[in-house]
């Protein structure tokens, strides 16, 4: 019988042998290349990469905007002196956030100057939720004859309140922007673009960096508040920010209430840097932490809530007049007593925990970077704060800066500005 017939022949299963090793260890290379290395780097989300907030608006983004896991407060002071020099910067920077929050390609250039770009994001800079929101400072109107007469009627500088040790390089500023997206280095990115485009203008004064830690929604979808670095949900009674109708009235400044008219739709930012002393409140009681603050720590629910109650349940405080659930002096109870003349007392919440390494006495620096906004500061934060002054969880946590600012109108288009209303204002155009 021919060999050949029979079967492969010696040379040809060796050589079989040999293509099948050869096939097996680039299939194996193949593989190992596709393994992830210590230096790649972590893989993206394209979705929230692409994901992207309208820049023109009669409000700005990034106050009824749903929070991003990241945000920086930056406050500066202005460095111009005369009004051209402030419409020149606000037109700059109105390009410069609308680039930013929109994303688009980095320009090239000779390679003999400075780069278009710091280079971190790319060749191309990703939306990624970017908004950037703009206020002013009560100092900037104070200084010059041209803004003084256009000062928003309730802007004041912040002052400290009895628990507070405020510190005065963290303290006020001429203007805050309030950076906020999907990723921190979106957020430094787009500081760095600002501070390099508007050097001339702009000097850091004091920032803080925070994030908001993803919460996995439940099965029917909703997603809870996110915890405060004390461990509680933090900002549980916080208005619905999609009921327009409850922003107009909360949030945004309108016709007819005393102010001046470029400053309809803006709004009064309040921040607050607030150390947490972590190691004392970690070493409390379960039973005294949930009544200071009024809520059960792992729910969210309110004291007064039965089994399966959940953060959204509202205190019942007229079935508990004398505190024997909802303690007399707890945080919630003072900073919202849900009586119908508080109601004009409402302030929208918006905060960021910060995690700032070690203090000199080798204690943590953590707390919250607390952000709200309201038409009214005097009836919003002015008066919840001083119904706070006392309260019994002010053993935990100490204000160390901060400050009051006006957030301006947005922009209602690509001939439109930043501040183009108080401008023309302060020509004598309006």
């Amino acid at each position: 019988m021919n060999g050949n017939a029979a079967g492969p022949s010696r040379r040809h299963v060796l050589m079989g042998f040999g293509a099948g090793a050869v096939g097996a260890l680039a299939a194996g290379q193949a593989g190992a290349e596709a393994q992830p290395q210590v230096n790649d780097a972590p893989q993206g989300d394209a979705v929230s990469t692409a994901q992207r907030v309208e820049f023109h608006g009669r409000h700005q983004a990034g106050i009824t905007t749903p929070r991003p896991a990241s945000g920086i407060l930056v406050a500066f002071d202005l460095a111009i002196t005369s009004l051209a020099e402030f419409e020149r910067m606000m037109k700059l920077l109105t390009e410069r956030a609308r680039f930013l929050t929109q994303g688009g390609a980095v320009p090239e250039r000779d390679p003999k100057l400075p780069p278009a770009d710091s280079g971190l994001l790319g060749p191309h800079v990703a939306s990624d939720n970017q908004t950037i929101t703009v206020s002013l400072g009560d100092g900037l109107f104070q200084r010059f004859d041209w803004l003084q007469a256009h000062k928003p009627r309730r802007l004041q500088p912040m002052v400290q309140f009895p628990n507070d040790a405020l510190a005065a390089d963290l303290c006020h500023g001429d203007m805050t922007i309030q950076f906020c997206a999907n990723l921190q280095d979106t957020n430094i990115h787009a500081l760095r673009d600002i501070m390099k485009n508007l050097s001339e203008f702009l000097v850091i004064r004091w920032m803080q960096a925070g994030d908001v830690p993803p919460v996995v929604p439940a099965a029917d979808g909703s997603t809870p508040s996110a915890r405060n670095f004390l461990g509680f949900r933090d900002g549980s009674a916080n208005p619905d920010s999609n009921d327009a109708a409850l922003m107009e009235s909360i949030v945004w400044v309108g016709a007819g209430e005393g102010e001046p008219d470029w400053a309809e739709g803006g709004s009064y930012q309040v921040v607050r840097l607030i150390r947490n002393m972590v190691e004392r409140w970690d070493r409390t009681p379960l039973q005294e932490q949930e009544r200071d603050f009024g809520r059960r720590k792992m729910s969210g629910a309110p004291m007064d809530g039965g089994p399966g109650a959940t953060e959204r349940d509202v205190p019942d405080y007229a079935r508990d007049p004398e505190g024997k659930h909802t303690h007399l002096q707890s945080h919630i109870r003072l900073a919202n007593p849900r009586t119908p003349q508080t109601q004009k007392n409402l302030i929208l919440r918006r905060a960021f925990n910060y995690s700032n390494g070690v203090m000199k006495n080798g204690q943590l620096d953590q707390g919250l970077l607390f952000i709200c906004y309201q038409a009214d500061l005097e009836a919003g934060f002015i008066t919840v704060q001083n119904r706070l002054n006392g309260e019994l969880m002010e053993e935990y946590f100490k204000p160390i800066g901060g400050g009051y600012f006006f957030t301006l109108p947005g922009v209602t288009g690509p001939e439109d500005y930043l501040a183009s209303g108080l401008i023309s204002a302060a020509k004598g155009l309006l």
